[in-house]
């Protein structure tokens, strides 16, 4: 390390350990002679990070903590790390008014330990908690000047732009950027994850068909009928992701809801691998369920293809699936484009809230915790503490213990240095923070998880008991993944069957119909000042009176 370094690390942790916001029992607080003070307490500080002082100087390096007030949560002290490095700030119970830290968030040699602050709902004012359940804000204005570019693009040269956009982002030369799924030979796959995607299959294609409308007829008054009829959309673009993981159990969950539907068209766009094919898994997904064509591209390229229509791709009047902020950005922009297209939902980073009570194995409730914290840095992870009794030592150290296990952990370690651990009274309390945060996905692992159904308002998919991950519901057991986030769970649903019709009502009314119905029709127009609306009832009803004067 170069002697001007050294005197940055010292300058830093200095002006760390010498703040005012730290605990007077401390001692060295204000303390001015900082050397002294290296020396002084090494010990203490080999303790406190469980390192040498050669790797508190490492750490040093790469990140300098300050302490501010963060505007966003007003009496929450704050540390920010500096945009160098993963190391993340110390928060200790001390340092945050109401906050709690469960475990030290550093990363030495190769350990991962990951920090969830802890808060208590009963402590908290009203915009405190408004402030835990607001999620990270997405800058879209600049995200937008970087797609909108791109979503021009494509509409103008079509396949040249998306073949140029591939090569430019995922480093991949196609030669087209279209395949007709019914021209492609089957992929070949592991029998053991053949049989899996068939088990899936069948359990997602039951659940979905069962939500098959009933077509009613309602005689509101005699002579009066209405129905409403069930129609699918024409065309359909599906998105299935492939930036940091495959995922073809997407391209299940997406397009078994569209063949069931009876779309027509069905284009499947994925980023193609790197010699230009389409993952096997995702392929044999597509085949399997109705998929007409895979558009073998990713990111705002891929959705502009589908929106506008290109040469080889077909147009789609509804685009579905998750994918990053560069995604969804595109999916805005072109909904309220002249592409005349609609989307499923506004979509975020994915998300998990876990209720657990003492009964909870601490083992479980990590997993859960994880299971979406690898998904990537940005995923949002809550732990919601019912009651007392629960040991949270144990599940910190089993969040350490796994992380450090998952190749993924990285991922995971930083999704979780921005989760938190909220402890509720009570269920009560529990359930209500959980409708106010309306997670995607929402486990409850409690003694008598099912009495609790009722009571939840807002969540995108739910998992019932100490037997249900949230993996099930990922990949087989029936339901939808392709979920609201973000809190959009209060006024969004899941996609599903419906997803993928349209509903036409449908009304036929008899002669005696209309006599009944005409003057109240007639009464309601005139008030609103509209005649003409008026005269096409007023004209029949005058006809129906003449016919019974002949008869």
């Amino acid at each position: 390390m170069l002697k001007s370094d050294v005197l940055k690390l010292i300058v830093s942790i200095s002006a760390v350990f010498r703040h005012p916001r730290l605990p007077s029992h401390w001692g060295f607080r204000r303390r001015a002679t900082w050397p002294a003070f290296c020396l002084d307490r090494h010990s203490f500080l080999s303790s406190l990070f469980n390192t040498s002082l050669t790797n508190l100087m490492s750490i040093g390096a790469y990140s300098q903590l300050i302490f501010s007030q963060s505007p966003a949560s007003p009496r929450f002290c704050s540390l920010h790390q500096s945009t160098i490095g993963s190391f993340r700030a110390l928060a200790s119970r001390q340092l945050l008014s109401k906050s709690h830290t469960s475990f030290l968030p550093v990363r030495l040699s190769n350990t991962v330990r990951s920090a969830m602050k802890s808060y208590k709902l009963s402590e908290l004012t009203p915009t405190e908690v408004d402030n835990l359940k607001a999620r990270p804000r997405i800058k879209f204005s600049s995200i937008f000047s970087t797609v909108q570019p791109i979503v021009d693009d494509v509409r103008n040269r079509g396949d040249a732009a998306v073949k140029d956009y591939t090569l430019r982002f995922d480093k991949v030369e196609l030669e087209k950027i279209i395949e007709n799924v019914n021209e492609l030979p089957d992929p070949e796959l592991d029998e053991a994850v053949r049989e899996s995607f068939d088990v899936a299959y069948s359990n997602i294609y039951a659940f979905h068909a069962a939500q098959k409308p009933v077509e009613k007829v309602v005689e509101n008054m005699k002579g009066v009928r209405c129905k409403r009829v069930a129609r699918s959309i024409s065309s359909v673009g599906l998105y299935v992701p492939g930036g940091t993981a495959v995922l073809p159990s997407t391209a299940l969950m997406l397009s078994i809801p569209a063949q069931i539907a009876g779309c027509k068209t069905i284009v499947l766009a994925t980023p193609p691998s790197s010699d230009g094919s389409i993952c096997k898994e995702v392929l044999y997904c597509a085949k399997k369920a109705g998929v007409t064509h895979i558009l073998k591209a990713g990111g705002a390229q891929a959705i502009s293809a589908m929106a506008w229509g290109t040469a080889t791709c077909p147009k789609v009047e509804k685009i579905y699936g998750p994918g990053n902020q560069y995604v969804t950005a595109a999916k805005m922009i072109l909904q309220n484009s002249e592409a005349m297209v609609s989307i499923d939902m506004p979509a975020g980073p994915s998300e998990v809230l876990v209720i657990a009570d003492k009964y909870a194995s601490p083992v479980h409730i990590a997993a859960d915790l994880l299971s979406q914290a690898e998904h990537g840095p940005d995923s949002q992870v809550v732990l919601v503490i019912a009651g007392d009794g629960v040991d949270i030592k144990a599940i910190d150290e089993e969040i350490t213990k796994q992380c450090n296990s998952l190749p993924r952990g990285d991922f995971a370690s930083k999704a979780l240095s921005h989760s938190f651990t909220v402890f509720a009274r009570d269920m009560v309390e529990a359930v209500t923070f959980s409708n106010m945060y309306a997670p995607e996905h929402l486990i409850i692992n409690v003694q008598d998880a099912e009495k609790w159904e009722s009571f939840i308002e807002n969540a995108g998919s739910v998992f019932l008991g100490q037997w249900t991950p949230e993996s099930v519901g990922d990949y087989a057991s029936g339901t939808n993944h392709v979920l609201p986030t973000y809190g959009y769970a209060r006024m969004y649903s899941g996609v599903s069957l419906d997803s993928f019709l349209k509903y036409i009502t449908i009304q036929s009314l008899t002669e005696e119909g209309l006599a009944k119905l005409g003057p109240h029709v007639a009464t309601m127009a005139e008030v609103e000042g509209l005649d003409a609306h008026k005269r096409a009832v007023t004209l029949r009803l005058q006809d129906i009176k003449a016919r019974q004067q002949v008869v």
